[in-house]
């Protein structure tokens, strides 16, 4: 178990932080010209991260929105391999590689703590990694060498249970883990212009303030999901929703602070940390109109 081999840490200055980020469209950071252009200011935003950090991760724990199962599911390869889940960019985008290892310790230990919490789990001894993973680990650890970890959604992406589950995971953070919820946090495709911007900041605004609420109004804010404005347009498929749910329960009482707002093809996209505040976190102090203006 990975508790034998790395020492819990009770401190809350070295306890790890938690994220939900988003994680941009298809294979963009192994891409160059425009299509990776839009991504610039999320590429700043997540090479930043190791930064934000106490100290190097001994592993990571990625919940992405692109694996979903009847059941919680938790990849054990140590070796794992890419699942090219995207369709129309060039054929190179479909021989690249993100060569971290994978941690059939760390694998072991997530089973046991949701078995601990009465969740079945299921062990996919095969699964690669697929781009909610290795488009945000490719930016953050371009040099792929910290073990990697993937943990599925389970159907039918009830929001109460993800944070339950979340919460079941909190005590990694003090063993070196770093948790990852990657989705995006507005994922509707079909709208552009003015309407995508004035339809996401509403829905990005009641986000921002629901996950900068207290930890019980986070939680009950959270769980009502599909209450806020432009719920469903922002999410027909909950599913790059829901690891936020489960960041949101591995952070416990711990506040979150933006760490990237932008525009990405018109849409209003943020993403948070949850742990010990960043006293540099511009993102808390401006919306994001506000920044926008300012940039240009």
């Amino acid at each position: 178990m990975l508790d034998k081999i790395i020492p819990a840490r009770t401190d809350p200055d070295t306890r790890m932080p938690v994220y939900y980020l988003s994680h941009g469209g298809g294979p963009w950071p192994f891409m160059e010209g425009p299509f990776r252009a839009m991504f610039t200011q999320l590429e700043r935003s997540l090479q930043d991260i190791p930064r934000q950090l106490p100290a190097p991760p001994r592993a990571l724990l990625v919940i992405s929105g692109h694996w979903e199962e009847a059941q919680f599911t938790v990849s054990t390869a140590p070796q794992p391999g890419m699942i090219y889940d995207y369709a129309g960019f060039p054929e190179s985008m479909y021989q690249i590689h993100y060569p971290a290892p994978g941690s059939p310790e760390l694998a072991a230990q997530v089973a046991a703590l949701l078995e601990k919490s009465g969740w079945p789990v299921g062990i996919d001894p095969v699964r690669g990694f697929d781009h909610g993973t290795y488009s945000l680990l490719k930016p953050l650890y371009p040099d792929a060498r910290i073990p990697v970890v993937q943990l599925s959604l389970r159907s039918p992406l009830d929001p109460a249970e993800h944070i339950n589950v979340g919460r079941a995971l909190t005590p990694l953070r003090d063993q070196g883990v770093l948790i990852l919820g990657s989705g995006q946090s507005f994922h509707t495709m079909h709208i552009r212009g003015t309407q995508a911007r004035q339809v996401s900041e509403t829905f990005d605004a009641w986000l921002r303030h629901s996950v900068q609420a207290e930890p019980d109004a986070r939680a009950a804010a959270l769980i009502e999901w599909e209450f806020a404005p432009n719920a469903r347009i922002a999410h027909p498929h909950a599913d790059h929703l829901m690891p936020l749910h489960v960041a949101v329960g591995a952070a416990g009482n711990d506040l979150a602070s933006c760490v990237f707002s932008d525009y990405i093809a018109d849409l209003a996209t943020s993403a948070y940390r949850f742990g010990k505040h960043l006293e540099d976190s511009t993102f808390d102090t401006l919306s994001l109109h506000e920044r926008h203006l300012h940039r240009h």
